[in-house]
């Protein structure tokens, strides 16, 4: 099992569902394969302002294992994209400090995008001051059900579901949501790290994710820190 470098008594981490990139573009009168260019942009900012603000991890939604419904030619330009910005900024987050982890299947995936993903997170290894995983063809339904089959018999509990569910797509290692951001107006989760986000504190923005910023990232982690989380028990002045 990979273990996180963090020590999770200390961590926040924020999990943002990236939409809106294709209605940007197209309200734009652009092609929607514009808005994931600019889309990779926010990506930047984001992943660079997130230290400053005390994250520890950062799980970004990349692609969806439903995305494969999408028009082809629209995919294959995503996938293409991820490549190369993987190929291209990896030394930059290596010099960061950044750790990148890509999370989610990579069975289906073109093979220059899984070589280009390893080499990412080889050459990030070493990274101590953002964990950055990327979740790419991944379903958290389609993980929960492969760690129920992974489980040995008599294995029980949630730890050791967790363990499995970990194994199943990569994603071990890292501590529950603290944080789901969504940008793009709707409101759910997509199936999206369901497990991990059983306590996660959510917030939802109308701003499109080309558009998302830093100071959009730092409301999000200020209006959490604000609230009061109680994990089923009660408050301190109830």
């Amino acid at each position: 099992m990979n273990q996180s470098p963090f020590d999770t008594r200390a961590t926040l981490h924020v999990a943002v569902i990236m939409d809106g990139n294709g209605r940007w573009a197209t309200a734009r009168g652009l092609p929607r394969t514009a808005g994931h260019v600019r889309g990779a942009d926010a990506v930047r900012r984001t992943v660079e302002t997130a230290p400053e603000l005390g994250i520890t991890t950062l799980t970004l939604y990349a692609f969806s294992s439903d995305n494969w419904r999408r028009p082809a030619g629209e995919v294959r330009t995503l996938l293409r994209l991820f490549a190369r910005h993987l190929r291209s900024e990896a030394a930059r987050l290596a010099a960061r400090g950044v750790r990148l982890r890509v999370i989610g299947r990579r069975d289906r995936l073109p093979p220059p995008l899984v070589t280009a993903i390893e080499r990412a997170e080889q050459r990030t290894a070493g990274g101590r001051t953002l964990e950055l995983r990327i979740a790419i063809d991944y379903s958290a339904r389609d993980a929960i059900a492969s760690a129920a089959a992974r489980l040995a018999p008599g294995e029980t509990g949630r730890a050791a579901f967790a363990q499995r569910l970990g194994e199943a797509y990569g994603a071990d290692g890292a501590p529950d949501v603290d944080l789901v951001v969504r940008t793009g107006g709707e409101q759910r989760l997509s199936d999206f790290l369901l497990w991990e986000c059983a306590y996660a504190e959510l917030r939802f923005t109308p701003r499109a994710w080309p558009e998302f910023g830093p100071e959009d990232l730092a409301a999000a982690v200020a209006d959490f820190r604000g609230r009061s989380r109680r994990f089923g028990d009660i408050a301190a002045h109830a």
